[in-house]
């Protein structure tokens, strides 16, 4: 235990009439928050932005105040460089790891905080947009040709997407060692490390592992357990995903999420069940995966199909 203690470096007890520093206090929470590297960043960032918007002010004496004007301010655009207003959704992803370390920090067995400032801070409503958001089957088609044009790397990056959903982050986090056999070696799965720092398995289509080798077998070395499948950036997979729909003049705004949600409405679509939905695409909530079926459910039968059912034979 006296070894784990030293690698993780908190900092020691202080004496009474000693404070934690705001550095001390933003790395103890980091150290003990269980969320994945992706999302560790986010949350220094963010609270980096806070602390810059606050000035000398230290955590500790923040107020609700602080954080209701740092959140109109987001709102109106006053603390971005263009002056440009942000997305309620935006603005939920700066104040949400303001509100998990004052959380964290308030609790009576931590006691960092006195109190917690956000617990009265409400978030503007997020407008559900993207139910939408999916392309059709000739669609996908289309910018799997594009792909397929730019090199076999970006069509495998696209097929991937498509037949997985996972989500970009967890796509250029992929090691070869994450694939593995079911106990009877009939399928191929692939654990993926999703949000939250949570681990699911998804199955793996034959068609897409054998893409997948035949990709693998184009390298000039053979890769590693430990190597990536695709040792890029989020950001470059998102520029990848960008050209293909440009060059192919698709109209659909579609980024490597879109390719998610189209996951998600074609597996409905096709039959899968909303747990087999929820549990693939890692899902805390079933709401989430509900969206998706209120989508799936308007395009098989609308309202309007039902009533054209009493006049087909007299129209």
């Amino acid at each position: 235990m006296q070894t784990l203690l030293a690698q993780i470096h908190l900092p020691e007890q202080l004496k009474p009439t000693e404070k934690y520093t705001d550095e001390q206090i933003v790395n103890m929470f980091l150290t003990t928050c269980s969320r994945s590297p992706y999302t560790m960043r986010n949350y220094r960032n963010a609270i980096a932005k806070f602390r810059r918007f606050i000035g000398d002010k230290s955590l500790q004496d923040v107020t609700w105040r602080e954080i209701e004007v740092y959140k109109i301010g987001l709102l109106e655009g006053l603390l971005s460089r263009a002056n440009k207003p942000q997305a309620p959704a935006t603005v939920a992803i700066h104040i949400a790891p303001l509100r998990s370390l004052y959380k964290w920090g308030s609790d009576p067995n931590i006691g960092m905080f006195k109190h917690n400032p956000t617990t009265c801070i409400r978030i503007p409503k997020i407008p559900v947009n993207s139910k939408n958001h999916y392309l059709t089957k000739a669609e996908v088609l289309r910018l799997f040709e594009q792909l397929k044009q730019q090199g076999l790397r970006d069509y495998v990056i696209g097929v991937t997407l498509v037949l997985l959903g996972i989500r970009v982050s967890e796509l250029v986090s992929i090691q070869w060692n994450h694939f593995h056999t079911d106990p009877e070696g009939a399928s191929m799965w692939l654990t993926i490390r999703g949000k939250g720092d949570k681990e699911r398995e998804v199955k793996v289509p034959h068609m897409l592992w054998t893409l997948l080798q035949a990709y693998d077998a184009t390298k000039p070395e053979p890769s590693g357990p430990k190597d990536k499948l695709f040792p890029l950036s989020v950001r470059i997979v998102e520029k990848i995903i960008k050209k293909a729909r440009e060059q192919c003049g698709m109209e659909k705004k579609a980024t490597p999420h879109w390719l998610r949600h189209t996951n998600a409405t074609l597996a409905l679509l096709r039959g899968a069940s909303l747990q087999q939905v929820q549990e693939s695409l890692g899902h805390t909530h079933i709401n989430t995966t509900q969206r998706y079926l209120h989508t799936v459910q308007q395009i098989k039968k609308a309202a309007p199909d039902y009533v054209e059912d009493c006049f087909k034979d007299s129209l």
